[in-house]
């Protein structure tokens, strides 16, 4: 038995506005729950604003200790839907079209949140990032889209006026105290997209090197990642390597994560060396390229990497947001050395 739904009038107060692009070329449906819309062509990199804004009376988190918020911001909560677990409830608007300063076409959705995670997302860097990626979240389930992890922060606080509407919220969302709340069924629905959940840990700690098969040249799109396990050392000795750039983004069951490789040649695939553990990717071209991303790190030494490495802006947003994702699949990735596009794509 679904949880009913109840109308609840929203006239949400302007939080943030972030921005982003979509990775892929695609359609989103411009409708809304009532009303039919029309088909909206998405091209590969179309920029999508994100309003992050607040309003009293969307429901707000269930009662949690700190060491509860923590693992839902960690991605460790077992189970979302558990009524005893924390989560966070959402309300996403439908998009709507709009121009960039340049005056190109961009989409923009509003994420309402409860009004009391306010001061914390003032106070808490981690907390506002985990709330960024819920909304990145619930946008990619709502439209089918995926959004780049690369995300910028204009100086505007939010992307066009925000408008009064009706929301259809779950009543058992709402506390017991609360004059909507209404007694939830035995698997209540949520507003949010569950966090992906970390697989259990293998016996052993799980290291990966993808490899080229002996047999077989590497190809510019070959699925396999060359080179013999990383001397982590010796490649940080070396000086002049560039920092790539990348991104993320879930694909279907999969994280994928593009990284920007412009001056990479066929030659050089075999003398590349591609790291991958359940919270570390590495990657060594050598005499061009260094990544080192690795999101078991403390938040402080993420953003701290992120600076010495001379990464660009938002690195640091987009590895704390993949931190709060999920383990990489170590045995089951797989890598598209893209040589013609100048870049390398790791699906994990």
């Amino acid at each position: 038995m679904a949880s009913p739904t109840i109308p609840v009038a929203l006239a949400p107060s302007a939080g943030f506005c972030i921005k982003t692009a979509s990775l892929d070329a695609g359609t989103y449906n411009a409708g809304s729950a009532t009303a039919a819309g029309r088909a909206i062509a998405v091209p590969r990199g179309l920029k999508i604003f994100v309003n992050v804004a607040w309003d009293k009376n969307v429901p707000p988190p269930p009662d949690g200790s700190e060491d509860a918020i923590q693992r839902a911001m960690d991605g460790q909560d077992p189970d979302n839907l558990n009524p005893e677990g924390w989560f966070v409830p959402v309300i996403v608007s439908p998009g709507r079209e709009d121009k960039d300063k340049a005056g190109k076409p961009s989409l923009v959705f509003d994420c309402v949140y409860n009004s009391t995670l306010k001061s914390r997302t003032l106070k808490d860097a981690a907390f506002k990032t985990f709330l960024i990626e819920l909304a990145l979240q619930r946008i990619e389930a709502q439209t089918n889209l995926h959004l780049s992890r690369t995300i910028g922060t204009p100086n505007i606080a939010s992307k066009g006026a925000l408008t009064k509407r009706t929301a259809h919220v779950p009543a058992a969302l709402f506390p017991p105290a609360h004059p909507l709340h209404q007694s939830a069924p035995a698997k209540p629905l949520i507003e949010e997209l569950p966090a992906p959940t970390a697989p259990s840990p293998p016996p052993g700690p799980k290291k990966g090197i993808l490899k080229n098969s002996a047999s077989s040249s590497p190809s510019p799109s070959a699925l396999a990642s060359p080179g013999p396990e990383a001397d982590r050392g010796a490649d940080a000795e070396e000086t002049g390597l560039e920092t790539p750039a990348w991104s993320w983004a879930h694909d279907g069951p999969s994280l994928r994560i593009t990284v920007q490789l412009p001056k990479l040649t066929r030659a050089l695939i075999p003398q590349t060396t591609l790291d991958l553990e359940p919270r570390v990717l590495h990657l060594h071209v050598p005499g061009l390229y260094r990544l080192h991303v690795d999101v078991g790190a403390g938040d402080a030494a993420i953003q701290r990497a992120a600076f010495v490495a001379g990464a660009g802006p938002g690195a640091a947003d987009m590895a704390l947001m993949l931190k709060r994702a999920r383990d990489f699949d170590v045995e089951g990735a797989r890598a598209e050395w893209r040589v013609a596009e100048g870049r390398l794509v790791v699906y994990a």
